[in-house]
């Protein structure tokens, strides 16, 4: 066993479940229809999770008991008779970039010893994230957008312009816009997908120095996975809208409601992080089937030993 738990063999077999997924949901792409790009990812990812040899807990998922059928948060998955694990997914990362076959779309999923990930209630958070080779504490959740872009910069010995910034492009998000653009720095606007806007700080090819703004809880979960492997920073905060939201962050454990969280408080032991891509985008090609053969680009990267491979996939229909 690694140090993760988790030996190579069932890294690999990590992959093959992601693979499922994009496979599946790829099958959807440009049709339009969100919901059917979604369940159809849902369903080959849970059909491929059950014949892993894992004793695996779904803390991160695609809801509470009583909103999912599958796939859903507590849920017991696995075929047994191997380690016990938690699990964080996202079989469809970007449904609303599938319907529409748009880039960026991905299925994802982190694994790490039972206990080792927060237990993020179905909410918002506020996030903020860069790669690796900054100073600790180089980004601050409290400061400004435009203030931590120009730390940055600082940092990285290049002027505010040279740096840019990943952004969803919501209403919500007109003042973080509004401060990065009056200190000088580009954004980069995203209309979905912010686990692969964190991720792509942390890819040079890129060029993403910084990601900010507000989104999904669960996927801060995913994307603090794959930061953690690579060496990256994070820090969120939870956000709720209505009383129902802070009663199923109490149910999951959640006492202080204004934590601001780093990174190594949402992941706390070693996990893997793998990806697959569902269209082509930024950080991974896209599924291709063509001349009888089905082709998949995926990232692997896994925290204890600070490795990040690609995997290309090529077998017959």
């Amino acid at each position: 066993m690694s140090s993760t738990g988790l030996d190579r063999g069932l890294v690999m077999e990590a992959v093959r479940v992601t693979e499922a997924a994009a496979i599946a949901a790829w099958r959807e792409a440009g049709r339009g229809d969100e919901k059917a790009a979604d369940q159809a990812a849902v369903d080959a990812m849970r059909r491929a999770l059950n014949e892993v040899a894992i004793d695996g807990m779904i803390v991160i998922g695609e809801g509470e008991r009583d909103e999912a059928p599958m796939l859903y948060i507590g849920e017991r998955v696995g075929a047994g008779g191997g380690p016990r694990i938690d699990i964080a997914l996202d079989p469809l990362e970007g449904t609303t970039l599938t319907a529409k076959a748009m880039p960026d779309a991905l299925a994802v999923m982190a694994w790490a010893p039972e206990g080792g990930m927060l237990n993020a209630p179905d909410t918002y958070m506020d996030k903020i994230a860069c790669g690796p080779g900054y100073p600790a504490g180089i980004i601050d959740l409290d400061a400004s957008a435009g203030t931590n872009a120009e730390a940055l910069a600082k940092a990285k010995g290049v002027p505010t312009s040279q740096i840019t910034v990943c952004v969803l492009d919501r209403p919500r998000h007109a003042e973080i816009i509004a401060s990065l653009r009056a200190a000088g720095a580009r954004v980069r606007l995203i209309t979905d997908g912010d686990v692969a806007g964190v991720i792509n700080t942390a890819d040079p090819d890129t060029g993403v120095d910084l990601y900010v703004g507000q989104g999904g809880a669960p996927e801060g979960v995913l994307a603090c996975a794959a930061l953690k492997c690579v060496g990256g920073q994070f820090q969120g905060r939870l956000v709720f809208r209505n009383p129902d939201e802070r009663a199923r962050a109490e149910r999951l454990g959640v006492k202080d409601f204004d934590k601001k969280y780093d990174l190594h408080e949402i992941v706390r032991a070693e996990a893997i992080f793998v990806a697959t891509g569902v269209t082509k985008g930024a950080l991974l090609d896209g599924v291709r089937i063509a001349g009888g053969f089905v082709e998949t680009h995926s990232l692997v990267m896994n925290s204890s030993t600070h490795t990040l491979r690609q995997v290309r996939m090529r077998r017959p229909l």
